[in-house]
């Protein structure tokens, strides 16, 4: 009798901690199938940022050293991760409806609110969802269908909605420089990249009489 017990509390403590980990997988949106444009994109800006380089990143950051670095460290606090992909090209009909069905069927699944929905013929078409716990975001998906863009932007965590715009600017929600921040990779493919001499305006040459 107390092997069965002690069996059921086993497979109980298995099911509530595989029950938990799953919970908190579900505001991942999935991305990989938009690796094919790695290759085709004339830029390419990929943010990977797991929990353990946000966790390396808050250790850098002091309380006391700046205001800035204590509210940064006070958003990262709740987060296990922050992915982005965006990729821009030199025409439109690049990528497929299909890829972005692709998307937008993970912003449909369960748990997901949708809170903005934006169709323009002419910019593209923009989709905000966010998932909550309460009063917290657990979990937000930006997807942006422009005629020579695509982007998504996934951030994974605890997110209070008052710092919510904070986070602007940060991990791929650009206004700093990507390049410098852990787990950003930024590939740019193309061929016709101004030099220094090409940035210079041609001007015109005097005729010298014969």
């Amino acid at each position: 009798m107390k092997s069965l017990t002690a069996s059921l509390i086993k497979i109980t403590l298995v099911g509530l901690l595989l029950a938990a980990t799953a919970g908190a997988q579900d505001a991942r949106i999935q991305m990989s199938q938009l690796d094919r444009f790695n290759d085709m994109a004339d830029k390419v800006i990929s943010v990977d940022v797991s929990e353990s380089l946000i966790r390396l990143a808050m250790s850098a950051l002091s309380d006391k050293r700046t205001p800035n670095e204590a509210k940064i460290k006070d958003i990262l606090s709740g987060l296990k991760g922050v992915y982005v992909k965006r990729f821009e090209f030199d025409k439109e009909g690049a990528y497929s409806v299909a890829d972005v069905d692709y998307i937008r069927a993970q912003f449909n699944g369960p748990g997901w609110e949708h809170i903005a929905n934006v169709r323009s013929k002419r910019e593209g078409s923009y989709d905000v969802v966010m998932m909550y716990e309460g009063s917290i975001v657990k979990g937000l998906g930006v997807l942006a269908a422009e005629p020579r863009a695509l982007t998504v932007v996934n951030v994974v965590g605890a997110i209070d909605l008052a710092k919510l715009r904070d986070l602007e600017g940060n991990f791929g929600i650009p206004k700093f420089g990507l390049e410098q921040m852990p787990g950003v990779t930024v590939q740019d493919n193309r061929k016709d990249k101004p030099t220094h001499d090409d940035t210079k305006k041609p001007q015109d040459e005097q005729k010298k009489p014969r």
